[in-house]
């Protein structure tokens, strides 16, 4: 196949690596077209933005996966950011991605390079290109503002390029594989590795659609630009480094899945809710690969209940959901607190309450997570802060089921769940937990509740030396799990199962503080704000404040001593994804303000859907803390 998109007698170079070069920014604020001139002006940049945005059905989220994984594959950090319409009808639609040389923390609150598909895409989303940066738009579709002289605009005829080169049949498919050849020229990028990538995910399919992608690809790629790529921005090559661990790219949910695979997990079942699907799916193949299995059930209520089966035959399970599935789960849930059954369940959190917005981000469902059933139901609840943590939490939420037999709630959210991220191959050689029933005799003092040690099931199956067999139930039991309608021993079954979630408190390490350890402001998040929230107190002790950031990833129980650090800040402010209520406080902010009973703890809470920004925690901060007129007084 030639390559080089309509000029077959030719082939352009591709690039095996990105080259340190300068960044080269446009001081033309005019159209730029086929074989214009590009007066530029060098600029240094460690990491760029770039926004896709068009529709749903354009495949905007193929190319941000591709430029997401290139960038893990070629060592750079790399973070995404994602939106896709709730109507199966689709819609508006972008694809975030930020990559660079140095550690990259959040999506960014302003794009480099904004690519717009359509008329829509350009009025929606111009606000977010930074001024000075670099406007691509499909003038097929789209007319710029030409009297806008904040931005370098390019108008490439998308649409008919990619008809011309995919042929007339396939009408405007391929768009965005033509956009994704046409950045991989501006910025060198690593073509060798990114058509590897496009054949990989097309060489499944027909013959013909991998021929139609890799024409479009090289169309864009073949695209007279030679003067336009003086406009563009090119990233620094990476820092060689020596010995250090492989990094594998991955989004929140896929992460998750193969943590669970990593801890023991086996066996599961679930029913499909966005944005949980996807591990459910991920499970579904991978399982049986393990020896085990993952059923899809009817409904919420069937999965949960078959998942506390498998868990009750001695294999620790999961389930998930979003938050609507959450609920369904409650009854059952509460069985598997009475009862003290190991599990682990998944809630990937989105916008609420009802349907809601189910493909926007939201960290909603904490109160619902500590407290969503009936009767005291004392549970586990985890949240990871990013990708790398989506994997580990599920190691420590199946190493805290088992120990102390209890289901264990992990809150992810929206935001991780579709977010690509690139890190450190984890060391699987050592943490992969091969999970084995324990069919060994029990004694003849053996009873799975003792009153004062942590329960510990025995499998069905197992020889009892006594030869009492124990109980499973949902009513309150004595110590070998029969029924008891006693209430000497009902007081004293709800503090076995209150205290050793006083246990695990006791035995978990404090959060370290990040920034300064005393001062102005601790920032707390937990889940998916810690990124945002690190450059935040970035930006704000550069400005010459003393801030601090502490994160949770243990929810419920929380470890010991929080109250200590808390104390050594003016201000405390909670940064999360939900509502301040009528009380003026978000769901952490109460509950942190409850547990400790400190009054400068506050609130920097929103729920329009979308991930932080850095600038609004910033704001945030400067609307409920004067820091110039504390930082006098000190």
């Amino acid at each position: 196949m030639a390559r080089g998109g309509t000029d077959c007698d030719t082939a352009p170079h591709y690039p095996h690596q990105i080259t340190p070069v300068s960044i080269m920014v446009s001081s033309s604020s005019e159209p730029l077209t086929d074989g214009a001139p590009a007066a530029s002006v060098p600029r240094s940049l460690q990491d760029v933005v770039i926004r896709l945005a068009g529709n749903s059905q354009d495949g905007i989220q193929t190319i941000g996966g591709f430029l997401a994984r290139l960038a893990g594959r070629s060592d750079q950090d790399v973070m995404t950011y994602m939106t896709i319409p709730a109507t199966i009808s689709g819609g508006p639609s972008i694809f975030q991605v930020r990559m660079g040389t140095g550690e990259i923390l959040s999506a960014g609150d302003q794009a480099d390079l904004l690519v717009a598909f359509y008329q829509e895409s350009y009025a929606s989303h111009i606000g977010f290109l930074r001024p000075g940066g670099v406007l691509i738009y499909d003038s097929d579709h789209v007319k710029i503002d030409a009297d806008d002289h904040r931005f370098t605009p390019v108008g490439i005829p998308i649409t008919g390029r990619t008809v011309e080169a995919v042929g007339g049949s396939s009408k405007d498919k391929g768009k965005n594989l033509f956009v994704l050849g046409l950045l991989a020229r501006l910025f060198e990028l690593d073509v060798a590795k990114l058509t590897g990538l496009v054949k990989d995910r097309f060489g499944g399919r027909s013959e013909d659609i991998l021929r139609n992608a890799m024409l479009a690809f090289d169309a864009g790629y073949g695209y007279p630009s030679d003067n336009l790529r003086q406009s563009f921005f090119r990233l620094e090559a990476p820092a060689a480094t020596e010995g250090g661990r492989p990094k594998v790219t991955l989004d929140g949910n896929t992460a998750l899945s193969y943590g669970l695979i990593a801890a023991g997990v086996r066996y599961g079942a679930g029913y499909p809710i966005t944005p949980w699907s996807s591990i459910m799916e991920t499970l579904r193949t991978e399982l049986s690969k393990y020896g085990g299995i993952f059923v899809q059930t009817e409904d919420e209520l069937a999965a949960i209940s078959y998942a506390l089966g498998f868990s009750y035959a001695g294999h620790l399970a999961v389930t998930g959901s979003s938050g609507p599935g959450l609920s369904l789960k409650m009854e059952a849930l509460g069985w598997g607190t009475m009862a003290e059954i190991p599990l682990i369940v998944i809630n990937v959190q989105r916008g609420g309450p009802s349907t809601g917005m189910p493909t926007n981000v939201e960290q909603s469902d904490l109160l619902q997570a500590l407290y969503g059933s009936h009767g005291d139901t004392p549970r586990v609840v985890l949240a990871p802060k990013n990708v790398e943590e989506c994997f580990y939490v599920a190691l420590e939420a199946a190493r805290i089921a088992r120990k102390f037999s209890t289901p264990v709630i992990i809150l992810s959210d929206q935001g991780l769940s579709s977010r690509i991220e690139a890190f450190d191959e984890p060391e699987l050689e050592k943490l992969m937990v091969d999970p084995k029933l324990n069919l060994s005799e029990r004694g003849l003092d053996f009873k799975p509740y003792p009153l004062d040690r942590i329960t510990k099931h025995a499998t069905p199956g197992s020889r009892i030396a006594s030869g009492k067999y124990p109980t499973v139930t949902g009513l309150e039991h004595d110590e070998m799990g029969h029924p008891s309608g006693n209430s000497a021993m009902h007081q004293k079954m709800n503090e076995k199962r209150r205290e050793k979630l006083k246990a695990l408190a006791a035995e978990l390490p404090l959060p370290e503080v990040y920034g300064d350890a005393e001062g102005d402001v601790l920032l707390v998040g937990w889940g998916s704000t810690w990124g945002p929230v690190r450059e935040a107190v970035g930006r704000l002790r550069a400005g010459g404040a003393k801030v601090g950031q502490l994160h949770l990833m243990h929810l419920n129980p929380m470890p010991l001593g929080i109250d200590a650090i808390f104390r050594r800040y003016r201000h405390v402010l909670v940064v999360e994804m939900n509502d301040p209520g009528i009380y003026g406080f978000g769901q952490m902010a109460m509950l942190l303000r409850a547990q400790l009973a400190m009054p400068h703890i506050a609130s920097v809470a929103k729920t329009d859907g979308l991930t932080f920004k850095v600038n609004e925690i910033v704001v945030g901060v400067n609307k409920r803390v004067d820091l110039n007129r504390e930082g006098a007084r000190a």
